[in-house]
């Protein structure tokens, strides 16, 4: 399987000057993987649809949704489409009192002929004490909600700027793929110029794990985030 993660930053181009909803729908299904992971995607309170569901709409029949914030009679927060069916969701909060609030969108898929596949969908805080805590919060709900030996995918925006989260989500067992391929993690911010490595995919239990290069076209017009993609096999079930 593929998966794609990507902040889509509302559905407005990195000056937040125009709605580019139309070219993210384009550029996401053109990839055809088969999770995504969406950050900054708008729930459809107020005047608006649920982008999400615009963007899933005939291709990822299955999808969650876990609100994070309310702004100005809108939400917004983390969101997953899925080939394959969603058994169950739980959005946990990772909010600090004080700054904006984050959450933790965990799935459970059912994927044929393989095993149940856990998938986690974040976007962290600014602050490196802020990460710290939601870092932590991440392994605490890892060794709750996800079976030792069950296929797991963390994606998201971790906004780790100082290149932390690696150690901090060492006691999930998770390893972020493009690290273990190239040695580091990919550049993603601006998407422009990517100068930050800031999205990550992380894994544990599955069979392989590979990156997968994607153009710069149409990305950089379409978000302030590049998104990251990577091919995925798990163990075929007994």
């Amino acid at each position: 399987m593929q998966v794609l993660t990507v902040n889509i930053h509302k559905g407005y181009d990195v000056f937040n000057s125009r709605s580019v909803l139309e070219g993210l729908r384009h550029a996401v299904r053109a990839v055809r993987s088969d999770v995504v992971f969406l950050q900054e995607v708008q729930g459809g309170s107020g005047p608006s649809a649920a982008q999400y569901e615009y963007l899933a709409d005939q291709i990822w029949p299955q999808h969650a949704y876990g609100r994070n914030a309310v702004a100005e009679g809108q939400d917004h927060g983390n969101a997953v489409l899925s080939r394959y069916p969603v058994l169950h969701d739980e959005n946990h909060d990772l909010s600090v009192p004080g700054a904006e609030p984050r959450g933790l969108l965990h799935c459970v898929l059912a994927v044929p002929d393989g095993p149940e596949l856990h998938v986690m969908c974040t976007h962290l805080g600014l602050r490196e004490k802020h990460r710290r805590l939601q870092l932590a919060q991440i392994c605490d709900i890892v060794s709750r909600h996800v079976p030792e030996h069950a296929p797991l995918v963390l994606a998201g925006d971790f906004n780790d700027w100082r290149q932390r989260a690696d150690e901090l989500l060492a006691p999930s067992g998770v390893r972020e793929v493009f690290r273990l391929s190239h040695g580091h993690h990919a550049r993603s911010f601006p998407a422009g110029w990517p100068v930050l490595r800031l999205d990550r995919i992380y894994v544990r239990g599955v069979a392989m794990a590979l990156p997968v290069p994607l153009p710069r076209r149409p990305w950089a017009q379409l978000s302030d985030h590049a998104p990251l993609a990577a091919d995925i096999a798990l163990e075929a079930s007994e």
